[in-house]
């Protein structure tokens, strides 16, 4: 049976368990993430434990589990699973939230729904339009004299995550950014060291973490996606950032540098509007090995050279396709960037998530940091907006780690 729950009304379920799924169109301008908030009768979590997110997708007493999301055609689906009679001692509610982590705006997002299935039962909800809105409180379920009802809430905040997390009584530590992210996927791993905590971001993909997350140094060869969790990697005298591509059009990698003066420099073997073609920056510390164009074999790579020195913050490479080029398919071409240290570990990192959409010219599969413990590598896999030959923009995030700002650079001039 189906039903449909207007805004601000509620509703009794079925059964204790279920999932909710929340559903929207595909956009290259958004990205969207999941967030379930634990609560107390006073609307607050109780610690750490009380969220739900990417880098901490179970509940410890099985009360909500947040299943990976999946594409189906041109949608987005997110789901939640839930079982409310695991609901652990004081707490008393669940809040769903979402966040649209280009700071775009909801406003921006099409088909936005959600759906509530009991056994046999589905409840849907849909909601209103939203303005600028990037954080949205989208249902509420919670225990009444026993008994499961959910709360069609739909409510937005303009500060996005860091605007739910104090709604909640979440503090966003000061030196953290970005978004807590899936559990990643090693693939043909040969070797893992001790876990090692740092204060780093989790790719909450925009702006602020919730907590301190754990990562792995990990060795071996390793596969990232977009939304799993970063992964530190020892920093050697030299690490390769390779990007390859199928045969049929012309690729060209680039790399963008922050320096812990602030400045960004774009190391590109083409200029850019007020920005001049730089092979390499730093005495060789970040260094493009040429442009190889057209010519030759069924799979084309351009590889930038990391030297890295204190005085680099993060690299970020980028891959571009100008649009004389005549397509800038991502998809089409199976565009992938690995990371080596050449030391037994490399990270990949495919452009997974993309369309087959011609107009878009510019990718930015991950970003780089530079630790004293090591190189943490993060999947963002960000795509420019169609017709955009902008370059990505760095800027330091409120939590001083670097951030990636699509097409607020300078317009490309190459070709």
């Amino acid at each position: 049976m189906n039903q449909f729950l207007q805004m601000g009304a509620n509703t009794a379920l079925s059964s204790p368990k279920g999932n909710i799924i929340v559903s929207h169109e595909i956009s290259n301008s958004i990205d969207i993430s999941l967030t379930a908030f634990l609560l107390t009768d006073s609307d607050k979590v109780q610690g750490d434990s009380g969220i739900i997110f990417y880098n901490q997708p179970t509940s410890s007493s099985g009360v909500a589990t947040l299943i990976p999301a999946e594409r189906v055609g041109n949608t987005k689906v997110h789901k939640i699973n839930f079982d409310m009679s695991k609901v652990p001692v004081g707490i008393t509610k669940i809040a769903i939230t979402l966040t649209e982590d280009n700071s775009t705006g909801f406003s921006n997002v099409k088909n936005l729904k959600a759906e509530i299935c009991t056994d046999h039962n589905i409840i849907q909800l849909t909601p209103s339009s939203f303005k600028n809105e990037n954080g949205i409180v989208v249902l509420e379920l919670y225990l009444r004299n026993g008994q499961t009802k959910v709360r069609s809430i739909w409510r937005g905040f303009d500060s996005g995550l860091e605007g739910l997390c104090k709604n909640y009584g979440v503090e966003v530590e000061p030196d953290e950014q970005n978004k807590p992210s899936e559990p990643k996927t090693i693939q043909k791993q040969t070797q893992k060291e001790p876990d090692k905590t740092l204060t780093v971001p989790g790719n909450y993909n925009s702006q602020n973490t919730l907590s301190t997350i754990s990562l792995e140094k990990v060795k071996g060869k390793i596969s990232l996606e977009k939304g799993q969790k970063p992964v530190i990697i020892e920093k050697t005298p030299e690490i390769t950032a390779t990007v390859s591509w199928k045969t049929g059009t012309d690729y060209d990698i680039y790399a963008l540098v922050y320096t812990k003066n602030g400045k960004q420099i774009d190391v590109a073997m083409f200029g850019a509007e007020g920005t001049p073609p730089l092979y390499q920056f730093g005495n060789g510390a970040v260094e493009h090995m040429g442009d190889i164009g057209r010519s030759g074999g069924s799979k084309k790579t351009e590889i930038i050279k990391l030297r890295l020195t204190n005085e680099i913050l993060a690299v970020v490479p980028v891959v571009y396709s100008a649009q004389s080029n005549g397509t800038g398919s991502f998809y089409r071409y199976k565009v992938s960037m690995s990371i080596d240290n050449h030391n037994g570990t490399s990270v990949t990192i495919s452009s997974k998530n993309a369309n087959n959409n011609d107009r878009i010219y510019t990718c930015v599969p991950g970003i780089l940091h530079n630790t004293p413990d090591g190189v943490i590598i993060s999947p963002l896999e960000l795509y420019s907006k169609p017709n955009s030959e902008n370059r990505p923009k760095l800027k330091m995030g409120s939590s001083n780690m670097v951030e990636v700002i699509m097409d607020k650079g300078p317009k490309n001039d190459y070709k």
